[in-house]
């Protein structure tokens, strides 16, 4: 699978590299690497702890197609738009934090030993908008664009649960809440591995290191289509704090690089 999304991401940078530049369309392409949080069912809402704990690394390696240098577009669009390709790699480790889990009692305690994981690989591509004009900014070296950026990916998540304590399923080690079937899953905790679709909403922006190159500094938010992404997912009829699909942020520093124009 890993290979298959490898060969997918090449093929996207190729393919517009050799049939796009018939019609003046650029090539950028870079890479992006930070600090991935993941908002689960992991840990307290809203608690400081929870969020700063169960973070990870990512890396996105991004093409970008540039409609500046064209004439078959509309001039405002050809000044402020780019169509970004996304293949992106995450990793966080997750556990339980927040009030439930510092009590002294055997529940609490089956909270403190879960552990789980969660990879993803993600594919997709975002219509990417620069408040400044793609044409003064790189004519300028030492300048700042912000961008804002927004489109769907499809993730193929692989989520473990574990307990320091043994084997999850039994009263001995699991919380009670995650013993009760959830969603066609026997349990409320699975081990899977899954693609799912996502949205992701980028915030940034590029700084002109040279002509030919900018660094990058980037925020994401990516939405999930399900609950299941880390590995948890109570069932929501009878745990009702359990409403939100898992999602993430992701901090990241980049350098893109430019094909001759």
């Amino acid at each position: 699978m890993i290979k298959l999304k490898l060969f997918a991401f090449f093929l996207l940078i190729g393919l517009p590299h050799t049939s796009f530049s018939q019609f003046g369309i650029t090539h950028e392409i870079g890479v992006v690497a930070g600090r991935v949080e993941f908002r689960s069912d992991y840990g307290q809402r809203h608690d400081t702890k929870t969020n700063l704990n169960n973070m990870g690394f990512g890396i996105s390696f991004v093409d970008y197609l540039n409609f500046s240098y064209t004439d078959f577009v509309n001039d405002y669009f050809a000044e402020h738009f780019k169509v970004r390709n996304e293949f992106s790699y995450s990793k966080a480790n997750l556990q339980h934090y927040g009030v439930w889990v510092e009590k002294n009692t055997i529940p609490s305690k089956q909270l403190q030993a879960m552990r789980g994981t969660t990879q993803l690989i993600n594919l997709g591509f975002q219509l990417e908008y620069s408040f400044l004009h793609i044409h003064d900014f790189e004519k300028t070296i030492g300048s700042f664009n912000p961008y804002i950026s927004l489109g769907p990916q499809v993730s193929y998540y692989t989520a473990t649960a574990t307990s320091e304590l043994g084997e999850l399923g039994n009263i001995t080690t699991t919380y009670p809440k995650y013993l009760v079937p959830s969603d066609g899953r026997p349990h409320g905790y699975s081990n899977e591995s899954k693609a799912v679709f996502s949205v992701a909403l980028n915030l940034g922006t590029r700084y002109k290191l040279t002509s030919m190159s900018d660094l990058m500094f980037d925020i994401r938010a990516q939405y999930f289509g399900s609950d299941w992404v880390d590995g948890l997912n109570p069932n929501e009829d009878l745990f009702k704090e359990n409403k939100n699909n898992d999602w993430l942020t992701f901090v990241g520093l980049g350098y893109i690089y430019y094909f001759e124009h």
